[in-house]
């Protein structure tokens, strides 16, 4: 037994993929295809279990409507919308026409294109331009690190009572300890933004890149 989470090593991790049951043929598809296509930018992509998790927190919660704001070549939007329901929306955001056209490929190759809107320009934009009030029960952000402190401000009360808000590369690497980059600075400084913050329970979990889990009150 550990009080603490132990370190992963590869066969490990394979180990940990192989009970993931989000993680399919179509999954591994895209993983693959990302790599080979884009080796400079692929740490981009979330880690299979990120997706995994994602996938499972939209069923837990029940979200009929969900935000993802860094949406990449598509897999953790790949998770999202899998895990809809029948009617359900995702409201992807990003800033690459070319990188989400290999997610729109695996959208419609999973039968989910027509549950998810892409909007494509600056996220901050993007968010600022929706209509003010409750709109969204799931929503993962992912984009540009220095952007985090304003996302949050947009994002949070367009979260329902009882929403979900998921931050991914919370702890840069570890570089959130002692940041000498102005990424890392922010990212640190939006740490401790997220658990001041009277609106929501949150809680930090050391998967992947370091993700935070928030619920809005």
């Amino acid at each position: 037994m550990t009080t603490r989470t132990i370190a992963l090593t590869d066969a490990l991790l394979d180990y940990v993929a192989a009970f993931d049951s989000a993680r399919d043929a179509l999954t591994v598809e895209l993983i693959e295809e990302t790599r080979a296509a884009l080796p400079e930018e692929y740490d981009l992509q979330v880690s299979s279990e990120e997706a995994g998790l994602l996938a499972l927190l939209t069923r837990i919660t029940g979200a009929r409507d969900a935000l993802e704001i860094g949406t990449f070549t598509g897999l953790s939007s790949l998770a999202i919308a899998r895990a809809l329901p029948a009617g359900g929306r995702l409201v992807c955001c990003d800033v690459s026409a070319e990188w989400t056209a290999v997610a729109r490929r695996y959208w419609d190759r999973a039968g989910v294109g027509p549950r998810v809107e892409l909007r494509l320009g600056p996220a901050a934009g993007t968010l600022a331009a929706m209509p003010a009030g409750p709109a969204f029960d799931l929503a993962f952000i992912d984009a540009d690190k220095v952007s985090y402190p304003r996302y949050w401000a947009e994002v949070v009360p367009r979260m329902r009572a009882g929403g979900v808000i998921v931050v991914d590369n919370v702890l840069r690497g570890g570089r959130v300890l002692e940041p000498v980059d102005e990424p890392s600075r922010i990212v640190a400084e939006f740490n401790r933004q997220v658990l001041a913050d009277p609106r929501v329970d949150s809680v930090m979990l050391p998967v992947a890149d370091g993700i935070t889990i928030a619920r809005v009150r």
